[in-house]
């Protein structure tokens, strides 16, 4: 691809978000749209850079970063144990699928009241619901990347001599492998959204927190910079998942070209 051909594809990406951030500009200055309502993107990127320069957004950062990080590690570790249990075997599959379809039906939200009488309003409850929402998309996905296995690869592999636990190790979760990634990225996307909700939960830190004190002060421009940090942490989180898809299933043949 030349610099040229490059340099277009990126402005007409670019063109349509910068024409609305033309027209939300116009609308804040010539006060059709009120600072109480929606800052103007001016003021935004004003604001941005005072809580970069006093070093207030980047220690909420990380708090939020660290409730994510070890919500993950939980759903990471049990998703991945129980969709081994159902998918391996059919006694799995009774023991733990049909409780685990039930429990993801049940409303993210209306745990939350349950959760602060279980647990209290601090740490703990905040991390455990963001544990509980992203454990499900890891479960079905790797459950579903199991199942999905061609038989005649594992039976290949018993037919050269593998034992069950090989054929786990060198077929069965190479070839799940592309699932597990799209569950990873599904519940980094689900870890952020579930986030917002468990750090307006008694918060004194993170970027729930500065979005309840900048809601109580009607602070529009600090709302939207939050969001636009949740936004930009889940897109990073997900290119680096999509960084180890790259490298991790070069293998997998594609219709895509470069």
């Amino acid at each position: 691809m030349s610099v040229s051909t490059l340099h277009t594809q990126i402005f007409r990406r670019a063109f349509g978000p910068l024409v609305l951030l033309a027209l939300w500009e116009t609308a804040s200055r010539t006060g059709l749209l009120p600072d109480r309502i929606l800052a103007a993107p001016s003021q935004i990127f004003i604001t941005l850079g005072e809580l970069i320069a006093s070093g207030e957004i980047g220690s909420n950062v990380l708090v939020s970063l660290n409730r994510v990080l070890t919500g993950l590690a939980f759903s990471l570790s049990l998703g991945t144990a129980l969709a081994l249990v159902a998918g391996l075997s059919r006694q799995g599959e009774v023991a733990v699928d049909s409780s685990m379809q039930m429990a993801r039906t049940v409303p993210f939200l209306g745990l939350v009241p349950l959760f602060i009488l279980w647990f209290g309003i601090g740490e703990f409850t905040k991390i455990a619901l963001i544990a509980y929402a992203t454990t499900f998309p890891m479960y079905l996905s790797l459950y579903s990347g199991i199942r999905g296995v061609d038989a005649k690869l594992v039976e290949a592999a018993r037919l050269f001599g593998l034992s069950y636990p090989q054929q786990i190790v060198h077929v069965i979760l190479p070839g799940a492998l592309p699932s597990f990634l799209i569950g990873l990225r599904y519940s980094l996307g689900v870890s952020w959204l579930s986030l917002v909700v468990v750090e307006q939960i008694n918060a004194t830190a993170g970027l729930g927190y500065l979005i309840n004190n900048a809601r109580d002060f009607m602070r529009t421009d600090v709302i939207v910079v939050c969001l636009m940090v949740y936004s930009l942490l889940g897109l990073a989180t997900d290119l680096l998942v999509r960084g180890i898809e790259h490298y991790a299933l070069a293998w997998r043949p594609t219709f895509i070209k470069d």
